[in-house]
């Protein structure tokens, strides 16, 4: 029993120093979307969608929870942030192609189809951002005029 009780107490001083150490913060300026919103024209209740449903992990921005302050916890946000924005960035909308960014509206009009985005592990937490069939349909709709807008740019030969 007394090892038990040395392994539980060496697990709870490694938590408590992990607490000193965190990722870096997704905290850019919410002006990085304004591009975003500037060329793809969302209506209003697409961007509170937007806003409260993609953002988080596809922009920026990020409004962290309480629980982003305890390790480990912090470092899967973190983990889940890189990998959204690697995704799909709407921070750094100026920076693509039209080709990369209809691409990039055809991953979102599947995802948001198959109900695969936004993650479930998000939307435990995250209640507001699970759309509705009503919010999938309006998301989809703008995103395919998007699609559309941007089919009508002159490719390069």
């Amino acid at each position: 029993m007394k090892i038990i009780k040395k392994i539980f107490l060496l697990l709870l001083i490694v938590f408590i120093i992990a607490q000193f150490f965190n990722p870096e913060k997704n905290e850019g300026d919410i002006a990085s979307i304004e591009a975003f919103f500037n060329e793809t024209n969302p209506p209003e209740k697409v961007k509170i969608i937007l806003k409260e449903s993609c953002f988080d992990c596809h922009s920026d921005v990020t409004r962290y929870p309480w629980y982003n302050h305890i390790t480990p916890v912090n470092y899967w946000l973190a983990d889940h942030i890189k990998h959204g924005k690697k995704h799909f960035n709407v921070s750094d909308w100026e920076g693509n192609s039209v080709k990369r960014k209809d691409h990039k509206f055809e991953e979102l009009i599947e995802m948001v189809e198959d109900k695969s985005m936004p993650l479930n592990s998000y939307t435990w937490t995250h209640t507001e951002a699970k759309l509705t069939d009503e919010q999938i349909t309006a998301v989809i709709d703008w995103a395919k005029q998007v699609r559309f807008k941007y089919s009508l740019v002159p490719k390069p030969e």
